[in-house]
């Protein structure tokens, strides 16, 4: 019984110099890759915003000129969104934001919407959806240049009447069988666009690092 128990406590030991060798090779490994994946991660979202607006045309670093902020009834979420901030010789260029369409046909369809100091649209892209395969998932711009429409529109290109799909009178393209799924990404760009009218002091306000700011719905 005796040797029995030697052994057991024998291989205990060995299991737990194991756990603890595996542990600290995680930890390592973690240590060593996540300035990687951070600056990565960096890298991605520069190249989004420069498929936007060219990098030529700016001379700050957006991603660390921004601010978060909080306006559900224009962005589509209750959660704070980063907007970044491209300036040339501290002049506003544009913004940047990645509000969220919450109507949907399968979900949210989560935007990276760029947008010139003119109000004009710098364009609109989908970063994350559920929508229908073949169907509404048309949005993205790798099955179809639809999101590209966007491009240089504005609050008065088209008139505001006009900011909706042709089937409800507007001058936008839906797709046969699937509208839900457009019709939502025309009001979410349309109301970024009008956020962006009526609170552009406050979005283009001098860099004082990222902070939280809370929007009303009303100008």
């Amino acid at each position: 019984m005796k040797t029995v128990a030697r052994h057991m406590g024998i291989a205990a030991l060995i299991l737990t110099g194991f756990a603890v060798v595996g542990t600290g090779l995680v930890a390592v490994t973690h240590s060593g890759t996540k300035d990687i994946i951070a600056a990565a991660n960096r890298a991605a979202l520069e190249a989004s915003l420069n498929r936007l607006v060219p990098a030529e045309r700016y001379d700050n670093r957006a991603i660390d000129d921004r601010i978060e902020v909080v306006a559900p009834e224009w962005l589509g979420t209750d959660q704070p969104v980063t907007v970044y901030r491209a300036r040339r010789g501290g002049q506003p260029v544009a913004l940047f934001a990645t509000p969220t369409a919450p109507d949907g046909y399968g979900g949210p369809i989560r935007l990276l919407i760029g947008v010139y100091a003119d109000g004009t649209l710098a364009g609109v892209r989908v970063l994350a959806h559920k929508e229908t395969p073949g169907l509404g998932d048309l949005i993205d711009e790798q099955r179809s240049p639809w999101i590209l429409a966007f491009t240089g529109r504005s609050l008065t290109d088209p008139e505001p009447a006009k900011w909706k799909v042709k089937k409800d009178g507007g001058a936008f393209d839906q797709f046969t069988g699937a509208t839900v799924t457009p019709r939502a990404v025309v009001k979410a760009a349309y109301k970024f666009l009008e956020y962006v009218r009526t609170h552009r002091e406050q979005l283009f306000a001098p860099a004082v690092g990222a902070k939280t700011v809370g929007q009303s719905s009303h100008p």
